[in-house]
């Protein structure tokens, strides 16, 4: 078909120049988007592998072997792994370095491999940050450069809580990595991994960031991806896209051992933190209050009327520690510390542990009702004294009472014993009660935010919340309290 040109008149051209502005603005939106075209390409790793390479190490521990300690069995397909590599099996001679040793049963003063980890030099001086299960019980640790070099290292300090190590090693000089802002970190961002997956040096993986602050231990808050790790690259470097260590790879959720789409770093800084105490002191300095918390329900939440659920429930406290001292009781919610708020029970160890032994800081608790500021002297964690479990000792008469609950009134020296003021013994339970959960021993303490110090007044409380659409009860179980929720009409 042969093209033809049309001339447009003035008139014309001025009639359609709406419809040709309109057909021209939709053209532009049609057309490619410089920026969105751009956040459509997959990232390219290769610069950051030549910027952040350099500053991962290997490591290898090694043991003195043991007597007795070569009959453990190993599954054939992953000792084949090892063997077609030509990687030693962690805890087993390396035959490349001793080719005419025996099997796995040597002398006792024949240093073993124990397992192969990777880490990364945080300062030129030569000092190395890994996890602390990748040093534990070594008895040499040995580091190896990008360039081959290899390095004793001295353990400096590890942290188990955290999985934080540090070693050094006696070089100068060294390329040392950049240190992230957690802050700026977003869920769904690209970041990248470096380390010795099963003994296979400087191994890139890359993935994106599937959540934050994800609550699996006492004091870290993990960052989870879908990054490939494995046995090997705990201890290495979790990189963002602007060459930024966010995290170290530590953990993987997995049943077989292996990979499967879940893999979780402690985020960068937290390690720092622990870092520069063990750097400092060769330990970790933690606050503590003295007490043992639960998380809160929603139900719990609702039925004592805190709203949300949040906090975390005090659920025993330490004889003359430090929250007993501040006027802590059990079943109070420590709602914020020092004005920070505790959004989950995990949150207390973390914010607390961060504080300064010695220094006061704020608690805010809600009892029964209402929140109350208490000041509390904050102590050096140690070892915690399990509190007492009450005495089998038999109280007065017992009263069969509403809600299916048969109590009795708890004797002077129960009391003492277990430190409370009041409260009735639970002596059966059938009905609404053991639906919720309540059991011969329990003890009350309180119901719907009101303290029990009988059981003429339990009788009266709980016959006035019968017919309530539910009845929170705060119950101590031998050194334990928690809240448990009654439902009459069910």
């Amino acid at each position: 078909m042969q093209a033809r040109v049309v001339l447009i008149s003035g008139a014309w051209r001025r009639s359609l120049a709406p419809m040709l502005a309109a057909l021209a603005i939709a053209g532009a939106a049609l057309a490619p988007h410089p920026a969105r075209a751009q956040t459509l390409q997959l990232p390219d790793f290769t610069t950051l592998v030549d910027q952040v390479g350099p500053s991962v190490v290997n490591i290898r521990t090694t043991e003195r072997a043991k007597a007795g300690n070569g009959g453990a069995e190993v599954d054939p397909n992953v000792e084949e792994f090892f063997r077609r590599f030509g990687i030693p099996m962690p805890g087993r001679p390396d035959p490349r370095r001793n080719p005419h040793g025996g099997g796995g049963g040597g002398g006792g003063d024949e240093p073993q491999q124990r397992g192969v980890a990777s880490g990364f030099i945080l300062s030129a001086d030569g000092y190395v940050m890994t996890n602390a299960h990748v040093v534990d019980g070594a008895d040499e640790v040995l580091v190896t450069l990008t360039d081959k070099r290899e390095f004793k290292a001295k353990v400096i300090g590890a942290d188990k809580r955290t999985d934080v190590a540090v070693v050094k090693i006696d070089a100068g000089g060294l390329p040392f990595v950049k240190i992230g802002d957690i802050g700026r970190l977003k869920v769904g961002e690209w970041v990248m991994a470096i380390g010795s997956p099963f003994g296979l040096e400087n191994t890139v993986t890359a993935g994106i960031v599937s959540a934050k602050q994800r609550d699996t231990g006492d004091y870290l808050p993990f960052i989870q991806t879908d990054v490939a790790i494995n046995p090997g690259n705990s201890g290495g470097p979790l990189i963002n896209l602007r060459g930024e260590v966010v995290g170290i790879n530590s953990q993987i959720y997995s049943r077989s051992g292996g990979f499967m789409g879940i893999s979780f770093a402690i985020p960068i800084d937290e390690a720092m933190r622990v870092s520069d105490q063990l750097r400092a002191s060769g330990r970790v300095i933690r606050g503590r209050i003295g007490v043992q918390i639960a998380p809160v329900t929603k139900e719990v939440a609702e039925s004592i009327g805190l709203g949300q659920p949040r906090g975390a429930l005090v659920q025993s406290v330490e004889p003359g520690g430090p929250a007993e001292k501040a006027g802590v009781e059990a079943g109070d919610i420590i709602v914020k510390v020092d004005g920070k708020t505790v959004e989950k029970s995990g949150d207390l160890p973390r914010i607390v542990g961060g504080i300064k032994p010695g220094n006061k800081s704020t608690l805010q608790v809600f009892r029964r009702g209402a929140t109350k500021d208490l000041s509390v002297t904050i102590a050096e964690f140690d070892a915690e004294r399990p509190a007492k479990r009450a005495a089998s000792e038999p109280g007065v008469a017992p009263v069969k009472g509403p809600l299916g609950l048969t109590v009795s009134d708890l004797s002077d020296a129960q009391k003492k014993e277990l430190r409370i003021k009041g409260g009735v013994k639970v002596d059966a339970a059938d009905g609404a009660a053991a639906r919720a959960g309540l059991r011969e021993g329990d003890v009350i303490l309180s119901v719907d935010n009101t303290e029990i110090s009988d059981t003429r007044q339990f009788a009266t409380l709980a016959a006035k919340a019968e017919k309530a659409r539910a009845v929170s009860v705060l119950v101590r179980r031998g050194e334990w309290v928690q809240y448990l929720v009654i439902r009459p009409g069910k």
